[in-house]
């Protein structure tokens, strides 16, 4: 079955050129011009993937995003115009997965699209992933990729669920952050370990019930993060 991808940035000669580009795959490819337009198609489409432009007119891109996490763990890449890191570090702190700075290589935009959709694609669970982890009020079930915290449901993005996973699945082992980005983005990723902090501390106010002294995901410091049982 086709790729489902949503395109959204007011720039139309962009979205033209990302859109022929993704088809030419042989992805089916929706197109947005304005926050509210991303919002509603959204809600109504079940897509693999989202392109969000920062810049956007009616509701900006880091709103879209944050709107968007309410109701939906779909994988979410920012397209950004501007290098500052905190455009960046924001664009992580409100769910989304990834970023890449304007002007872009087309080549690039479907490199990080197809690395992100290996990741987060269904497959025949591993015994490793046909596991459910409980530790206190925790449940985490690695099959169907879903978190519970005293039985409601936690919305993880895919990134976060990946950490959290991997720590979970090897309790006390410590991972620098070099390593969870290595692991969970894969090598070609081009951030920096400040992706990790951002996730880490998504990840805890989600799943902690004080994510200032938390009981499941612990940092060594000066070296990485870990999960205690």
């Amino acid at each position: 079955m086709a790729k489902k991808v949503l395109v959204v940035d007011d720039e139309k000669l962009i979205v033209k050129g990302i859109r022929f580009s993704l088809m030419q795959d042989g992805m089916e490819v929706d197109c947005a011009y304005d926050g509210e337009e991303a919002l509603e198609m959204a809600k109504a489409g079940n897509y693999d993937i989202i392109l969000l432009d920062l810049m956007l007119p009616k509701i900006d891109g880091f709103e879209v995003c944050q709107m968007i996490r309410e109701f939906s763990n779909v994988p979410i890449v920012m397209l950004t115009a501007r290098s500052d890191d905190m455009d960046k570090i924001l664009g992580l702190e409100y769910g989304a997965d990834d970023y890449i700075t304007k002007p872009f290589n087309i080549l690039e935009v479907k490199a990080r699209i197809k690395a992100i959709m290996r990741r987060t694609e269904h497959h025949e669970p591993t015994a490793a992933e046909n596991k459910i982890i409980e530790k206190g009020e925790l449940k985490i079930d690695c099959e169907a990729r879903r978190v519970y915290v005293s039985g409601k449901e936690a919305n993880l993005t895919a990134k976060e669920f990946d950490m959290l996973e991997l720590l979970a699945l090897n309790p006390n082992k410590v991972y620098s952050r070099e390593n969870l980005l290595n692991i969970v983005w894969g090598y070609e990723y081009p951030g920096d370990a400040r992706t990790v902090d951002v996730h880490i501390r998504r990840l805890r106010e989600k799943i902690e019930a004080n994510p200032s002294e938390p009981r499941f995901v612990h940092t060594k410091w000066g070296v990485g993060y870990y999960f205690r049982v």
